[in-house]
């Protein structure tokens, strides 16, 4: 691994921790294609992170452990269940890192999750980014962005953005980015469930749907420029009528409910409302900050959520702090 520098400075406390954090983030257009051959789905989406993060503290060690607290460390079963073992992003993160630079997978890693599992919103590659910054530094490895990003490609499809942040065009499977540049902040409220969803099965939903003919066969994707032009800094109502997820409809199909949340959303006063990527978590647009504080307050009162965060966005991906 080339020994370059770091693309942030090192912080390294008394005690040999290092911190970073890396955002959640809403797919505010998602196409899916067919299922290949391969047995995957090519996608055509346009990622946005948002201000919803995980943090994640590694401390030198003889050994890998991983430690999940926070809100959202989930329960002992369920598709919201965060592993700690080799199940873990981070641990595969924690170890392709190692590999690759020649040194011991060894460290304690805590996770902070205040992104929910099995929500839509990438908690679990936020985590693998993280972690890929943190242990860099940890371990002293000088990974240059480029080769942290390459690292992330070979973890899962979001991992790369969660590193990278801001906005994105995803091509293949989410992996392949180009940026977008988004000349305001967008204001969002996310509404979480109680449960996640298994993405396997929204996409055999979808899949299943598609076969019987109850959704189009994804042939002939939409295209995501109305919702690239609109975050170049359209008015909201742009942005609104641009939103796309053709998991969408699957995650309705496993959840009944996430279309009375929808509901509710437009109902408070939402400009437009999705769910992102595989859900459940709603996504609500809100025309400014204020609206959003005001959007939220409403959500909340409805009772078809766990909890909602008033966030915005785009964001910075994988970063240190402290």
């Amino acid at each position: 691994m080339t020994r370059a520098p770091h693309g942030g400075p090192g912080r390294i406390s008394g005690d040999g921790a290092v911190v970073a954090r890396a955002p959640a983030k809403v797919n505010v257009h998602l196409a899916v294609a067919p299922l290949g051959h391969d047995g995957y789905h090519e996608l055509r989406t346009v990622f946005l992170a948002v201000s919803l993060f995980d943090t994640v503290t590694v401390r030198p060690a003889g050994e890998l452990t991983i430690d999940v607290t926070g809100p959202f460390a989930g329960g002992r079963t369920g598709p919201d269940r965060v592993p700690t073992d080799r199940r873990n992003l981070v641990w595969q993160a924690a170890e392709l890192l190692a590999d690759r630079a020649g040194v011991p997978a060894a460290a304690a890693i805590t996770i902070d999750k205040s992104i929910p599992a099995a929500a839509g919103l990438a908690g679990g590659s936020a985590d693998a980014a993280a972690a890929l910054v943190a242990l860099d530094t940890l371990w002293g490895t000088h990974a240059t962005r480029g080769e942290l990003a390459d690292l992330a490609a070979r973890l899962g499809s979001d991992v790369p953005f969660s590193l990278l942040g801001g906005v994105a065009l995803g091509s293949g499977r989410g992996e392949r980015l180009s940026p977008v540049l988004a000349r305001r902040p967008w204001h969002w409220v996310l509404g979480i469930a109680g449960s996640g969803l298994s993405t396997p099965a929204v996409y055999g939903e979808l899949d299943r749907l598609r076969a019987d003919g109850r959704l189009p066969s994804g042939e002939e994707l939409p295209s995501p420029d109305p919702v690239v032009a609109a975050l170049h800094g359209g008015p909201v109502d742009a942005l609104a009528a641009a939103l796309h997820n053709d998991l969408q409809e699957p995650a309705i199909a496993l959840r009944p409910q996430l279309r009375r949340a929808l509901d509710a959303a437009t109902a408070a006063g939402a400009a437009g409302a999705l769910v992102s990527g595989s859900g459940p978590t709603v996504a609500a647009l809100a025309a400014d900050e204020d609206d959003a504080v005001a959007l939220a307050a409403e959500l909340a009162g409805t009772g078809q959520f766990r909890t909602v965060r008033a966030v915005h966005g785009p964001v910075p991906g994988a970063r240190l702090v402290g």
